[in-house]
C-alpha cells in the first residue's frame, strides 16, 4: 500500500518539497491496531483496508484537507 500511495502522490504532483512524503516506519507503537498511516503535522492516524480506503485518504485529506472520519484511529 505504500508503494501504491506513494504512485498516487506522483501521478497527482503532490511530492516533492513542501508537500507530502511518504515515509515507510514500524508500527509506531499501536502494532494491534493493523496498516497504519499517519498525516502530518495534523497528526492524524489512519487505518485502511485496501486501496479505495487509501484513495479515499488522498482525496479527502490530502487534496481537501478533509479528515475522513470513518477511518480514523
Amino acid at each position: 500500500m505504500r508503494d501504491y500511495l506513494k504512485k498516487q502522490v506522483k501521478k497527482l504532483n503532490l511530492n516533492g518539497p513542501g508537500k507530502c512524503r511518504i515515509n515507510s516506519a514500524g508500527c509506531m507503537d499501536r502494532c494491534n491496531e493493523g496498516p497504519l498511516l499517519v498525516v502530518y503535522p495534523e497528526g492524524t492516524w489512519y487505518t485502511y483496508v485496501d486501496e479505495q480506503d487509501i484513495d479515499e485518504i488522498l482525496r479527502e485529506h490530502l487534496q481537501h484537507g478533509r479528515i475522513v472520519e470513518r477511518l480514523k484511529i
